[in-house]
């Protein structure tokens, strides 16, 4: 539950860019829907997972992959510093998993 909501939570930023300041009615509709449904599986993923661990590893998740898509799709800026800022925002994830 905890990855899915992190994956939603970058569905939620891409919908969010898309709605252009939520003017843009179908992508402010996704956005919305998107935040609920992650704010709906982080918490039911907060049941069994330490508070702490839960929100760093989702916003990890969020962090990572919406830069990622940001580049992807909006063609932001890639650099090795920022590839090294992701590297070390998963080795986090990773460590925090293993704790």
């Amino acid at each position: 539950m905890l990855m899915l909501a992190g994956l939603l939570d970058v569905g939620w930023a891409i919908a969010m860019k898309n709605a252009e300041g939520y003017t843009r009615p179908g992508w402010s509709i996704a956005s919305l829907v998107l935040l609920a449904a992650f704010v709906f599986l982080l918490g039911r993923a907060l049941k069994v997972l330490e508070v702490g661990v839960a929100y760093s590893v989702w916003t990890g998740i969020g962090a990572a992959g919406t830069f990622l898509m940001g580049v992807v799709l909006f063609g932001e800026s890639l650099s090795a510093m920022k590839l090294a800022g992701i590297a070390l925002v998963l080795m986090g994830i990773v460590a925090l998993k293993l704790a």
